[in-house]
């Protein structure tokens, strides 16, 4: 079992930016209020979650009770599948948020993963009537970027 834990150790970016017991009295009491900080955004997240949940029912209902009834169009899907990406974005950064707090392990797929959902929303939800070639080249770059990162850090655990 120890061999299990140090072979974890091993694949994990270890971070230690606010430790609770650093040396100079000032920069320990800021460590201290950046950490409450941290713990607010944690509940203004699970606001705003629980708030994309609402918002997401209320376009799937609005969208389905206005006529054609009970019918989506292709645009009303992407604008609902837009709507559900948000929040599970939202879901994704408080999940990385609470593990910045919880653990001093930096959650590197976990953040490379919530960026893909982010790029992965916005090809989703794109336009290719109003963007320009130039704009899907760089997208189409940060998502294999990504892709590869994740491939990569995915590889070495």
């Amino acid at each position: 079992m120890s061999d299990h834990g140090s072979e974890e150790q091993r694949h994990r970016i270890v971070h230690d930016e606010l430790p609770r017991d650093y040396e100079n009295p000032l920069i320990k009491r800021l460590h201290v209020v950046i950490r409450i900080s941290i713990k607010v955004l944690s509940v203004l997240m699970t606001v705003v979650i629980v708030w994309g949940v609402f918002d997401v029912a209320y376009l799937l209902i609005t969208q389905l009770l206005s006529p054609p009834y009970l019918l989506l169009s292709v645009s009303d899907i992407f604008q609902i599948f837009g709507a559900f990406m948000i929040v599970l974005i939202a879901v994704e950064i408080f999940i990385n948020i609470r593990l910045y707090l919880g653990t001093s392990v930096l959650p590197i797929q976990l953040v490379i993963a919530t960026a893909l959902m982010a790029i992965a929303r916005k090809v989703i939800v794109l336009d290719l009537e109003k963007v320009n070639p130039m704009e899907v080249l760089g997208i189409a770059a940060v998502v294999l970027a990504l892709g590869i990162t994740h491939w990569l850090v995915v590889k070495h655990h």
